[in-house]
């Protein structure tokens, strides 16, 4: 009989969802950054492990929202833990039991969901430290299962695995087995674009900057072209991201270019645009473009 079933990463910005997202499938399909907020949407990740198939959620992380762009953020990470199976709570041991990571598992903790405690980034903390932080969460929420891991050395991983295969439901497999992820090739374009955009520059400027792919092309010669606008809030933003005589945004536009074509495995030609458009993050059109459902208010 084989399995199926939806696994949420839910926890506040910065714990490690989208390194662990690309080490449980082994594959690059969330952009990962230093910086906290980095995804903004759901990625869905598959996994095909023997007779079962891991549908693995990536949400944003979970913070105050002030923008529309935010609303729309931690409502799509919400939304994913409500539909999954059950959902596991990332918590970065190294910053602790947070005032936003006690909210989080209280909500999550109301919803009756099934949740098991994943504590990461084991490797930059005092192992003593680890019982009492340990002890600490669990007075919080039932948790079905504690798991100490370092998403970006993969220890622990195996372990935690097993217990998400255990943990599903018996059905069909949804995806094709060969499936990676449900994530279009436009949007995908758009988010190493935009993972560049957080390793290049600093400040508010990632957080202000969103990228659109307006052309997606696969050529005669099986290359793909992509035609791609950055849109940015500031004229200050504009200025940083072309930067003096182009470099930067030359650099931006290369690096993508070489990531891409390692995601999708052949010649990528990017072309990037940078656009000013004050309020871009209230805009209905230009969140539903990031792959978020707009909240409307």
């Amino acid at each position: 009989m084989t399995r199926c079933g939806f696994i949420a990463l839910i926890g506040a910005p910065n714990a490690g969802k989208s390194t662990l997202l690309n080490r449980l499938t082994g594959a690059k399909l969330s952009i990962v950054t230093p910086k906290a907020q980095t995804t903004r949407a759901r990625v869905l990740g598959i996994l095909v492990r023997g007779q079962a198939q891991l549908l693995f959620v990536d949400t944003p992380g979970i913070f105050t929202p002030k923008r529309r762009l935010d609303r729309a953020m931690v409502a799509a990470a919400w939304d994913g833990a409500q539909d999954a199976d059950f959902a596991l709570l990332l918590v970065d041991a190294k910053s602790g039991l947070t005032d936003p990571v006690r909210d989080i598992i209280q909500k999550l903790s109301a919803t009756g969901h099934n949740m098991a405690l994943v504590l990461n980034k084991v490797d930059l903390i005092d192992r003593q430290k680890l019982l009492p932080l340990t002890q600490d969460i669990s007075r919080l929420a039932d948790f079905a299962q504690i798991f100490m891991i370092s998403a970006k050395s993969g220890d622990g991983i195996d372990v935690l695995l097993d217990f998400c295969t255990a943990k599903l439901p018996e059905g069909a497999f949804l995806y094709p087995e060969d499936e990676l992820t449900d994530l279009p090739d436009r949007l995908l374009a758009a988010e190493i674009v935009r993972e560049q955009i957080f390793l290049q520059t600093r400040d508010e400027v990632p957080y202000g900057a969103t990228v659109e792919t307006e052309s997606f092309k696969i050529q005669k010669d099986k290359s793909i072209r992509v035609e791609a606008v950055i849109y940015v809030a500031r004229p200050g933003h504009k200025a940083i991201l072309i930067g003096a005589k182009g470099a930067r945004i030359k650099d931006i536009g290369a690096r993508a270019r070489r990531e891409l074509s390692a995601v999708l495995e052949c010649n990528v030609h990017l072309f990037l645009r940078v656009n000013e458009r004050p309020g871009w993050d209230d805009e209905a059109a230009r969140i539903r473009a990031t792959g978020l459902n707009d909240p409307k208010n």
